[in-house]
């Protein structure tokens, strides 16, 4: 796979090194010693998806299929994006490596910074996005009319700060509101049942849309609910002792976890006629309750996201600091989040599904049939500029994508992963009879180096 020759021999210094370690090594595989246990792994990624504005997808859903035909529905697409996630946590626990390094691996150097690009920048609009929804319940909440930027503002940095202070600060937040969110949903699961009349009585309800939505449509509005973010996950996976933790860590929170939050909220919408989660605990008189719930919900998928565009940012700059990136981060967010953009959210999530899904494809299929779980480290390779085969791989299951949504044919986040996968190794083969390279160069290890 490699050519080798001489590389380095001076390694980084004992201030860069207390830099990176400060800063959860953006640039550098996790060390052994800052590994974290499956627990702490498992609370941060519950932390991420449990994200209240996911339910209006399970409440949208619920309105257009009988009971039975929604279970199946939420099942088959939590496990797509389940085992989809579950399989790139894995990669980022065995190698140690934040996504968008991954990509420097599939990519190669330019390569990579279009990952950091698309990555980063989806990731700080969608920061925008929350903060535009966190500021309307607020205002409506305690009546700050008139200075809703203000509320933009300040909620913006205050949920920006845990993601400052890297895995630590994701950790402490995710284990202190995610067992409070699971009661309060599992309460408000058994006041709906009282208030439809049991499970029989919410299998009887008829579907509000005599049209309904296809079936495939609404398969891919369950995978669409956490994809990009997903894509995202070596980011925190990469703390895991074991490549298995990564597995079964991401898999516990997006297959079963992202799976409540829809069936939490279809409940409330079939049994309260009420298609957002708030407002059903407005309806149970629980104003304060809501409005705190909400804040720290938000939280926890905020400081996420501003880890995701930390990490993205300083691949994209190559410098072994996140934090100067969620802070520039966040200031964009905000002008954005203060000029509309949460007026083009259903064209931004459409855009999503079409254009990070083949990313993480080509990552999985690139470990899978060409490194075959083999990186070498990062300071032992010399990038090729772009690596042609991963970059056709990713073009042609984004075309599908693309295809596929524009025709409403299928999954088409399924199928420009699939495509993606699968277009790695005969793309690899196509180029290498072509003459043209797409293996990096292996540097001798540096003697002076642990």
């Amino acid at each position: 796979m490699f050519t080798r020759q001489a590389g380095p021999s001076v390694s980084a210094s004992r201030t860069r090194a207390e830099t990176v370690a400060q800063d959860d090594y953006p640039q550098n595989r996790v060390p052994q010693h800052a590994r974290r246990g499956f627990l702490s792994l498992l609370f941060v990624l519950v932390g991420f998806v449990f994200f209240t504005p996911t339910m209006l997808a399970g409440a949208r859903l619920s309105g257009a299929f009988a009971w039975s035909d929604l279970i199946v529905i939420l099942a088959v697409g939590s496990l797509i994006l389940g085992l989809y996630v579950a399989v790139l946590s894995l990669i980022g626990a065995r190698s140690g490596l934040t996504t968008v390094l991954l990509a420097r691996y599939s990519l190669g150097r330019y390569g990579a910074k279009y990952a950091s690009l698309l990555l980063g920048g989806t990731q700080v609009c969608w920061y925008a996005v929350t903060a535009v929804f966190l500021s309307e319940l607020l205002v409506q909440a305690f009546g700050f009319e008139g200075h809703t930027w203000l509320v933009v503002v300040l909620s913006s940095i205050l949920t920006g700060v845990t993601a400052y202070y890297g895995y630590r600060g994701l950790e402490f937040l995710s284990g202190l509101s995610v067992p409070l969110m699971l009661v309060l949903c599992l309460w408000v699961l058994h006041q709906a049942l009282d208030n439809v009349g049991g499970w029989s009585g919410l299998a009887a309800v008829t579907p509000a849309e005599q049209d309904g939505i296809a079936w495939a449509t609404a398969v891919t509005i369950v995978v669409g609910t956490f994809v990009s973010g997903g894509t995202q996950t070596p980011n925190w996976s990469r703390f895991a002792r074991r490549p298995w933790q990564g597995f079964v860590a991401a898999l516990c929170a997006f297959l079963v976890f992202n799976l409540l939050m829809l069936f939490f909220g279809a409940v409330g919408a079939i049994a309260f006629q009420a298609t957002d989660f708030v407002a059903v605990l407005l309806q149970l008189d629980l104003v304060a309750v809501a409005v705190l719930l909400l804040f720290f919900n938000v939280w926890t998928t905020q400081e996420n996201t501003a880890y995701a565009f930390g990490v993205a940012g300083a691949e994209m700059f190559n410098v072994p600091a996140k934090r100067p990136f969620i802070i520039g981060g966040v200031a964009i967010a905000i002008v954005l989040a203060l000029t509309g953009i949460y007026e083009a959210l259903p064209q931004y999530l459409v855009l999503l599904g079409i254009l990070i899904p083949p990313l993480g494809g080509v990552v999985i299929g690139d470990h899978l049939f060409v490194w075959r779980g083999r990186l070498p480290r990062l300071d032992q390779v010399r990038f090729l500029p772009v690596r042609w085969s991963c970059a056709t791989a990713y073009l042609l299951g984004l075309a599908t994508a693309f295809v596929s949504e524009q025709l409403s044919f299928g999954l088409p986040p399924v199928h420009g992963i699939a495509v993606a996968i699968l277009t790695v190794p005969v793309a690899e083969r196509v180029f290498h009879a072509l003459g043209v390279r797409t293996d990096h160069e292996e540097l001798e290890e540096d003697p002076w180096s642990p």
